[in-house]
């Protein structure tokens, strides 16, 4: 297959594997959706939603948010990686987001990126699962599966977007990479599947023979 023909192929493979994609992250608005996203970078959304109930019920908006303590707001949170960080950057967007964005969660990139905390990446997935915009949000779990499926030779997840954007329709980014990480966790994931294993990965590439070794972001 040649690389435009797997990327069909995936597509509609996943539309019919996963025909819902329901966002991982429980929240019940952008700003819960906003630190929800925040708390996930190197934790999982398993544990993310067995702490943000916790902090939710305390503050589940940007005034009452920034009202609380670091300390509070870390004692909250304090099982995900990289609490003590996590705490001030979302202490501090809530501030922000109080003083200038009437208490509100921007939508746009250059604003979201601005505040404590919040990566491209995050900002990608605020903006296209809250509010819908077309985002194609990359973490290092859709670069191994972009490498893997011979969709990107990208070292990084800045050219794997790029080059997953040129290959499926933008009408397709928002669901997409949800569709991605649901495969990815289920039949694809870093030690289940070497690139040779998964259903994509036999159809994509019936004659590899040696596992592939993805570059790391």
């Amino acid at each position: 297959m040649r690389k435009k023909e797997r990327a069909d192929f995936i597509l509609s493979f996943l539309d019919i594997a996963y025909p819902e994609t329901p966002i991982p992250l429980n929240h019940k608005n952008n700003f819960e959706l906003l630190v929800a996203v925040l708390l996930s970078a190197q934790c999982t959304d398993e544990r993310v939603n067995k702490v943000t109930p916790i902090l939710f019920a305390k503050a589940d908006n940007p005034i009452i948010m920034s009202k609380m303590s670091i300390e509070e707001i870390h004692y909250c949170i304090k099982s995900c990686g990289l609490a003590p960080k996590k705490s001030k950057a979302i202490f501090g967007l809530s501030k922000i987001l109080v003083d200038k964005y009437n208490s509100k969660v921007p939508d746009s990139f250059d604003e979201l990126e601005s505040l404590p905390g919040v990566g491209h990446k995050t900002a990608s997935v605020v903006m296209s699962q809250g509010f819908g915009h077309p985002a194609f949000p990359v973490d290092t779990h859709i670069h191994r599966l972009a490498q893997r499926w011979g969709l990107t030779n990208g070292k990084n997840v800045i050219q794997t977007e790029k080059d997953l954007k040129n290959l499926f329709p933008m009408e397709s980014w928002n669901k997409l990479h949800l569709q991605i990480i649901f495969y990815g966790r289920e039949f694809c994931t870093a030690r289940g599947c070497d690139g040779r294993d998964c259903e994509i990965c036999k159809i994509c590439y019936p004659k590899r023979k040696s596992p592939i070794k993805t570059k790391k972001p």
